[in-house]
């Protein structure tokens, strides 16, 4: 059953809600590995996509490369109908320059699994920092929406604080406020909690799921199974840098149609019985 963080969200058909991202037919290689294969998938407007799959699936890679941290081989991802990574002339794709891909990376929003916080700035000013060094933003609006999100993800006693005076969950939650600062049109989450210590994990999964709420555009990979089946609306599985299946989360894992996912799935479980039998 869906809780309430994905019901509330749009009531449009998806058919009639935008397509926000198109990843179409990509493929890279890192020298010998095929770490993604004619990989495609299609993000509506308020859509939240949960990948799942085994370590070394393609998984981070693939939002690594919508976030253009890593080029693609071959094929296309478009954000609003706009190209990612190049532009065309007459002589065919000729790739952006680095300011130009910085300029399209405002609006992807990416939180990765280590916290990327600079040590010797508050909480504050890492959110501000990139705001007014490199987006132009006064230091007065950005400070009133940095306080905004500290609030937002539950941390506006914390401001001043800096990093090491912050739990792994609450660092993690100041580096989303900070991706969410440029008001980018898609969140990418890299495995959120892998870095957390299990007691810290709900406070960061509860920030992700009121954004979902809200109708945030995002796509999270995780090894939560709870989470994928509960506040997603899609459910990608990867493995060996190929998209299997790829569904609703109450079909795809509940009525599997791949031995690999059944396997997956059977190898998640086993796992969480032995972490509450721990």
């Amino acid at each position: 059953m869906k809780t309430q963080a994905a019901s509330t969200r749009s009531q449009q058909p998806p058919t009639e809600r935008a397509v926000v991202l198109r990843v179409d037919h990509v493929a890279k290689r890192f020298g010998d590995f095929q770490a993604l294969e004619d990989v495609s998938l299609h993000v509506r407007e308020s859509d939240v996509i949960a990948v799942i799959g085994p370590s070394g699936s393609g998984k981070s890679t693939l939002v690594r490369c919508i976030h253009q941290l890593e080029t693609i081989d071959s094929g296309s991802i478009h954000l609003d109908d706009e190209l990612l990574g190049y532009r065309e002339d007459k002589r065919g794709l000729r790739p952006l320059t680095e300011r130009q891909i910085s300029i399209q990376r405002r609006r992807v929003g990416m939180v990765f699994q280590t916290f990327n916080l600079f040590p010797h700035m508050t909480a504050l000013r890492n959110i501000t920092e990139a705001q007014v060094r490199a987006h132009g933003t006064s230091t007065q609006a950005a400070e009133k929406r940095a306080r905004h999100l500290l609030d937002r993800v539950g941390l506006s006693s914390k401001e001043k604080s800096y990093p090491i005076m912050l739990s792994g969950g609450e660092q993690q939650r100041v580096a989303i406020a900070r991706a969410l600062a440029p008001q980018p049109r898609i969140m990418l989450f890299d495995e959120p909690t892998s870095a957390l210590d299990p007691e810290l994990i709900d406070e960061v999964m509860t920030v992700i799921r009121d954004l979902a709420q809200s109708g945030r555009t995002m796509i999270v990979v995780t090894h939560d199974i709870a989470f994928a089946r509960d506040v997603a609306d899609v459910c990608v599985f990867m493995e060996k840098g190929r998209v299997i299946e790829m569904g609703p989360p109450s079909e795809l894992l509940h009525r599997p149609t791949s031995d690999r996912l059944k396997a997956f799935l059977s190898r998640e479980l086993a796992s969480s019985r032995r972490v509450l039998a721990d």
